[in-house]
């Protein structure tokens, strides 16, 4: 087999398990549009009530609000220490450093009932159970370890030599990580935010042992809907849940075509 032949049978297989993973959410698409008040397909004509009903619902709008407020604040936590922590691994260089990195990969590897167990655990004598707080801190922990993946391999290819240039001219660390690495690793950031973001918009196992009442996110109500009821309005929010992931996916690539054009 020629190696352009192995190429294109490669691409083919991907794109074959790509579709088989994203055509069953697609399904969400024809049963929000259906005229029925069940989960059915729009088989006796389209109607836009279902959106409409999610649009002037406050139960819904809120758990749109609740959920963006939490991805924003988790995201930008976890962001900032998983910027540090890859940093601070990249510059410490000894035997222990995989040691820590793996540690702190750990609630990737972890799968999510156990996480979500050992959170309810320490969450509960912290007072934390039902809060906007103890979500946040427990999505940013899950997220943490995307933003130390995508930083570390931004830093995997910076030229230590801008570092080594900004001290011996006299600049502080401070100074060199603000001005030197940080513009440098910026689209790495910029990725890990944005899984970030992602995976506390779309978290449901966690958030379903650490909330009770007083916080009601997206994901946790379309469960909710689906196992109490079947109101295609779950469909609908469903739908607009996979357009607002796949608009912050197109922002990133725009973002970093524009990176890649700006540094050619």
């Amino acid at each position: 087999m020629t190696p352009s032949r192995g190429r294109r049978v490669t691409q083919g297989v991907a794109w074959i398990i790509l579709l088989i993973l994203i055509i069953p959410s697609l399904v969400a698409f024809p049963v929000s549009v259906t005229s029925n008040t069940y989960l059915s397909l729009p088989w006796n004509g389209v109607s836009l009530q279902h959106f409409r009903n999610l649009f002037t619902s406050p139960e819904w709008l809120s758990s749109f609000g609740q959920s963006f407020v939490i991805a924003v604040a988790s995201s930008v936590l976890s962001t900032v220490l998983g910027t540090l922590a890859a940093i601070g691994l990249w510059r410490l260089s000894s035997r222990f450093t995989e040691a820590i990195r793996a540690f702190l990969l750990l609630p990737l590897m972890v799968p999510p009932i156990i996480s979500a167990m050992a959170f309810y655990r320490w969450w509960v004598p912290l007072g934390l159970i039902d809060s906007y707080l103890g979500i946040i801190l427990a999505h940013a922990i899950l997220a943490l370890p995307m933003v130390i993946i995508t930083v570390s391999a931004a830093l995997a290819n910076f030229d230590p030599r801008l570092e080594q240039a900004s001290r011996s001219l006299g600049a502080s660390l401070r100074t060199t990580v603000w001005r030197i690495i940080l513009p440098v690793i910026r689209p790495g950031i910029l990725a890990g935010a944005i899984f970030a973001f992602i995976l506390s918009w779309d978290e449901i196992v966690v958030t379903l042992f650490i909330s009770k009442f007083d916080v009601f996110t997206l994901p946790r109500r379309l469960w909710n809907g689906m196992r109490e009821n079947t109101d295609p309005t779950v469909a609908a929010a469903a739908v607009v849940l996979i357009c607002i992931t796949l608009v912050v996916l197109v922002v990133f690539a725009l973002l970093a075509r524009r990176r890649r054009g700006e540094t050619a």
